[in-house]
């Protein structure tokens, strides 16, 4: 059995344990690929696919222990931000992670093209003694990570609770009748809305129930024309008639 362990971002890493479980919301010391790792439990048991092994509970030591070493990867932060700048290298430091034993230090950076940052590793080796790993973050992932506000006025679904990004197409927003600017249908990453996911299922149940756009129809009054707009959320069609006027139809009036 495992249970889900939560880091920096809302991206849930599952990891197996021996003998009880560690309660929900509790600190746990965990193995992963890179170290030893604190994190917060935040599943109840389940069977998922494991990454690690829970080590122990957090003691009030490894809490001290990481809080110092989020101190340390601030200041590794801002020592490359700061080399990069002077070195001019077109790359964003989004953020810096030492694992808990100090011995591995993890970048996650962001870059619109390709760089090298080979040199700004062994420097980072040298000043802080641990090994290091770049991460290259896509706009989605920056979003996720650094934290964003979305369109509804809330924080970003990335930032708090979403475990993965789905495909989004400009098909969900035409189907849902937004309208394509791109400043409308763009979340902070630059990126479609993750949330027009959300209810597109709804949207093509609705839509299969009403013609298609330039479809011919006529009414069960004996009027035709061609359908101009679909409005899937009212269940009716504007048509344009063949005297030139124009008329909006439910859909238990068409014939």
């Amino acid at each position: 059995m495992t249970v889900g362990v939560r880091f920096r971002t809302p991206v849930l890493r599952y990891f197996r344990f021996q003998g009880e479980p560690p309660p929900l919301d509790a600190y746990v010391v965990v193995r992963t690929s890179r170290g030893l790792e604190v994190g917060r439990v935040r599943t109840p048991p389940r069977r998922q696919k494991e990454v690690g092994e829970v080590v122990r509970l957090a003691s009030k030591e490894d809490l001290d222990r990481a809080a110092r070493l989020r101190a340390k990867a601030e200041e590794a932060l801002f020592y490359l931000k700061a080399r990069l700048k002077e070195e001019g290298v077109a790359a964003k430091v989004l953020g810096c992670d030492f694992t808990l034993e100090g011995r591995h230090l993890t970048v996650h950076y962001a870059a619109a093209e390709r760089v090298n940052l080979r040199a700004f590793a062994r420097e980072l080796q040298e000043r802080y003694g641990a090994r290091v790993e770049f991460l290259a973050e896509g706009p989605r992932e920056e979003a996720r990570y650094l934290g964003a506000l979305g369109a509804c006025g809330m924080e970003s679904c990335c930032s708090t609770w979403l475990q993965g990004f789905a495909q989004v197409s400009i098909k969900l927003a035409r189907d849902q009748g937004l309208p394509l600017s791109p400043e409308k249908i763009s979340g902070p990453c630059g990126r479609l809305l993750c949330c027009l996911t959300y209810e597109h299922p709804v949207y093509q149940e609705l839509l299969a129930e009403l013609p298609k756009k330039n479809a011919r129809v006529c009414t069960k009054a004996g009027l035709c024309g061609k359908v101009q707009k679909v409005n899937p959320l009212k269940g009716t069609v504007e048509v344009l008639l063949e005297d030139g006027k124009s008329l909006e139809v439910p859909k238990e009036e068409l014939s």
